[in-house]
């Protein structure tokens, strides 16, 4: 039996699986073998080997390479855990997502999705895929700024020139080596950039708490610069965008915001002269929804515990739910309710198809799905789907 560390093959590499790796197998064992490309046959260095029903692995060489790899732009790529995709073309990399989200959909939902995963655009003067990432979590250790290794607590060097994908206008790799020199011990990085504003602070100190701006459509929202906000700085804009296409509220809908975070549907949803109630379990970010957009009515809680009362009397639902999804609980909760169409804003293919099965279950029907490539060098996706009762 192989060892970690251990160099194995010739692997011959089957279908990309949700999570950014290949399929592959020793023998009758099944090997994930990252930084690998279906249909490539390649020797794997051996890095886990705890689980009974499959071992992981890591490329080290291509014997037969696939016409969507290309260099990598980044010298760190298959050591870091940040990037999946840095070897495959742009246009693989959304292959491959598309082919995720169809089998996760076909396995666990019984949909048949043919899509495509549509590319968003990118930061000027950045080459696409790259300088899209607008929120950074570096590492440091003893002075050296880094970032986290794939499936590890262990710290990657960052490159001289920075990690590729941080947007350009964040700190460079010098101003960050520099602030973490200032620092007493290792601590974390957080650098946000919102508005062309660039913060850059310790996480938990009074700089990272610093109120930041995040303008969409005619609406400003505030927040903690450590407090979550889509870090694709075209994705709040086109996520609301397309929520609102896709519910079409009119005047005085009441609109059911579930997971609400600092209130980003609400405002736009406010804005269209619906009524709307948001529901979020962090009281920082329902704090801030009040003040983002005081028309709106919202509550503190989790979701789970609400979702039975609320959606009783409600017209339309959004709910952007954690890469866990809504769970049953909810999902059947609102197929019980008044709603005649619901969004659903997904970060996770495998999440959102077990959830559309409950619906399907319960009586509702995904109409569409579509998916954007908000992560590009990435396995992950984002996904919204649009629910009926047929």
């Amino acid at each position: 039996m192989p060892q970690v560390g251990d160099l194995v093959g010739p692997i011959h590499l089957d279908a990309i699986a949700h999570g950014g790796h290949c399929v592959g197998r020793l023998d009758s064992r099944v090997v994930f073998v990252r930084h690998g490309l279906p249909g490539e046959v390649v020797t794997a260095r051996i890095t886990d080997t705890t689980n009974k029903r499959f071992w992981r692995a890591d490329v080290v060489t291509i014997q037969q390479s696939s016409p969507d790899r290309v260099a990598s732009r980044c010298p760190v790529s298959g050591q870091c855990g940040g990037c999946d995709f840095q070897h495959v073309s742009l246009t693989g990399q959304r292959q491959l997502k598309a082919a995720v989200l169809a089998e996760q959909l076909q396995r666990l939902a019984g949909i048949e999705w043919v899509g495509e995963v549509q590319a968003v655009g990118g930061v000027p003067d950045v080459p696409d895929g790259l300088g899209w990432r607008t929120r950074m979590r570096y590492q440091t250790q003893r002075g050296v700024v880094g970032l986290r290794a794939h499936r590890s607590h262990q710290m990657v060097e960052l490159p001289a020139n920075g990690c590729p994908i941080a947007h350009p206008e964040g700190p460079s790799a010098g101003e960050l080596a520099e602030l973490a020199a200032s620092q007493l011990g290792d601590v974390e990085l957080l650098a946000t950039v919102a508005d062309d504003v660039m913060t850059c602070a310790p996480g938990g100190s009074a700089e990272a708490a610093t109120v930041v701006t995040q303008t969409v459509g005619m609406v400003d929202y505030q927040l903690s610069a450590s407090g979550f906000w889509q870090v694709h700085p075209s994705a709040a804009e086109l996520l609301s965008s397309r929520v609102l296409d896709l519910l079409a509220p009119t005047a005085n809908d009441h609109v059911l915001d579930l997971y609400c975070g600092v209130g980003l549907f609400s405002g736009q949803l406010v804005g269209r002269g619906a009524r709307v109630t948001g529901v979020e379990a962090n009281r920082e970010s329902v704090e801030w929804a009040r003040r983002n957009v005081p028309s709106a009515v919202f509550i503190a809680a989790p979701v789970a515990k609400l979702t039975e009362r609320l959606a009783r009397d409600a017209d339309l639902v959004v709910l952007d739910p954690p890469r866990s999804g809504a769970g049953e609980h909810v999902v059947r909760a609102l197929a019980r309710g008044s709603a005649r169409t619901i969004c659903y804003v997904a970060c996770d293919p495998a999440a959102l198809a077990r959830d559309l099965a409950t619906f399907e279950r319960a009586g509702w029907h995904a109409d569409h799905i579509e998916a954007w490539d908000l992560f590009p060098m990435t396995h992950h996706i984002e996904c919204l789907a649009l629910l009926s009762r047929p």
